[in-house]
């Protein structure tokens, strides 16, 4: 945990927590936030409160929060917009994610046999802050041979992840992005519906297979999206290894009794909750972001974490559930101006 300096009006400085690096700055604003239903996010806040995380960053206005009887002036009244700086960098990216679809069946059999595997027995997970405290956060991910630890099996060597399968899905390629979304609903051929959720990685960083596809010329830049990426797979079925073993990060899951929760532990809300980078950006906290080329903006939650989400103006607007949610985020790659919001009482 960094205390960050914030420079406020005039010559004044005031201290505030948080997990931040020190390149990055947060900058009282002056912007008037543009939102709608005022009575939603003061829900949603209610809804976050339950969280320890949430209490111990937002202090008595949880409390406070339950006695409201105007959410607008509540919310006008106790937040404060700081804009986030990176380093030189006033803007950042914004991308979309969604709860993934899939078909399936609990038993391995055509056309069903791709698997959704579970945590793997061999996977062993160090967190680093258990021995180095300034680590906090960060963990070692790898297997065991004899004495020494050594780096997990990649996405090209998956044949060999131990581990029990939760069930089995009829396509590669949404398997795959059900990763890349990092939870989902598997509709059964039983009728049944099981929701899954992120349960671990294999320790090997993310890479884009989108920036892969341009270096390589197998699509351009103005055709790039999610639905576009899948299409190419599925017309290029030769190229499939090639291209999804570009990442070597894999996800694996278990089954969760709820729809799509996040890393919060709270159930996500479409349009109103994103993935950040805990980094920079505390779990739980409320945001307020303009994408201004798509007229998008709105007071938001931090709820939710990413592999592919890495910096300080950086967020993945969680879209819901559907082709219309899915179309959505998989088109979703925007220039991100980005404000936290904190209690008035910090800048007194």
């Amino acid at each position: 945990m960094i205390i960050l300096t914030l420079f406020l009006v005039g010559c004044s400085q005031k201290e505030v927590k948080l997990n931040v690096q020190k390149k990055t700055s947060v900058i009282p604003s002056s912007i008037e936030l543009q939102e709608q239903k005022y009575e939603d996010v003061l829900a949603l806040f209610l809804k976050e409160c339950r969280s320890k995380r949430v209490q111990k960053l937002y202090g008595d206005l949880c409390s406070k929060a339950r006695k409201s009887d105007s959410p607008k002036r509540f919310i006008k009244e106790n937040f404060h917009p700081y804009r986030i700086i990176d380093g030189d960098k006033e803007s950042g990216l914004l991308t979309g994610y969604y709860e993934a679809s899939l078909r399936g069946s609990l038993t391995k059999h055509l056309p069903f046999i791709y698997p959704i595997y579970s945590e793997p027995e061999d996977l062993v997970t160090v967190d680093l802050s258990s021995i180095y405290p300034q680590l906090k956060g960060l963990r070692l991910r790898g297997r065991l041979v004899g004495k020494r630890l050594v780096p997990y099996y990649t996405r090209a060597e998956l044949s060999k992840v131990k581990a029990k399968p939760i069930c089995y899905v009829d396509d590669r390629v949404g398997r795959f992005f059900l990763e890349i979304q990092g939870s989902g609903r598997i509709e059964l051929d039983n009728n049944e519906t099981i929701y899954v959720a992120y349960a671990n990685q294999n320790g090997h960083r993310y890479r884009s297979i989108g920036r892969y596809m341009l270096q390589k010329g197998y699509i351009t830049r103005d055709k790039l999206s999610m639905q576009s990426i899948a299409q190419y797979l599925k017309e290029h079925p030769e190229k499939m290894d090639e291209i999804l073993n570009q990442n070597s990060s894999l996800v694996f899951f278990r089954v969760s009794k709820q729809a799509v929760t996040g890393a919060l532990g709270i159930e996500l809300t479409p349009m109103r909750s994103v993935a950040i980078d805990p980094r920079y950006i505390p779990l739980g906290a409320m945001l307020y972001y303009e994408a201004p080329s798509r007229d998008l903006k709105g007071i938001v939650f931090a709820q939710d974490t990413g592999g592919a989400i890495k910096g300080a103006i950086r967020a993945d607007l969680f879209s819901g559930y559907g082709k219309k949610a899915e179309h959505f985020a998989g088109g979703l790659k925007e220039k991100l101006h980005l404000w936290i919001l904190l209690p008035k009482e910090s800048d007194e």
